[in-house]
């Protein structure tokens, strides 16, 4: 489920918002979350919510990430939980938005695992995946099979923006 198409404004504002450090921006973007068709009962329905990791070197140069900071805004029911650590990256990746459709889907293959500590709370769970933005799928799809492996019973994605299909 995506809250809006990937385009003017949107994408200059979520540009401003990961490459410019304005964070500010996450509690505006949470908010704008809930109201993707389909959001309000993914958010009730899910067990936990799991925002997608940045490989350690992108999260050095950024010096946040920003899924977490929107998924830690988003409003949290009793029995739910976040797990901003659920996910691991293994490996750095080429940056996702210089490569084809193609190109997206391999470069990340592998490279997320759930994290040994948490797959025990993944088993039999209904996941909430949160991202920035969805272009061709390929890191939700990378980070559901992995929650999957991890024995999450169903996995789902919400993201601020997605390019719309052509």
């Amino acid at each position: 489920m995506a809250a809006v198409d990937y385009g003017y404004p949107w994408d200059r504002l979520i540009a401003r918002f990961k490459f410019q450090q304005e964070i500010g921006w996450a509690r505006v973007w949470a908010d704008l979350l809930q109201s993707a068709p389909g959001a309000v009962d993914v958010l009730a329905q899910a067990d936990h919510i799991v925002p997608v990791p940045l490989a350690v070197e992108r999260l050095a140069e950024r010096g946040f990430n920003q899924a977490w900071e929107m998924a830690r805004r988003l409003p949290i029911r009793p029995g739910q939980t976040l797990l901003p650590d659920a996910l691991v990256r293994l490996r750095a990746a080429p940056s996702q938005h210089r490569l084809n459709r193609a190109q997206r889907l391999g470069n990340l293959d592998g490279v997320m695992v759930a994290h040994p500590a948490r797959a025990q709370h993944l088993a039999g769970r209904r996941v909430l995946l949160i991202d920035d933005v969805s272009t061709t799928g390929a890191t939700l799809q990378a980070a559901g099979r992995a929650l999957r492996q991890a024995g999450a019973r169903e996995v789902s994605a919400l993201v601020l923006a997605r390019t719309p299909s052509l």
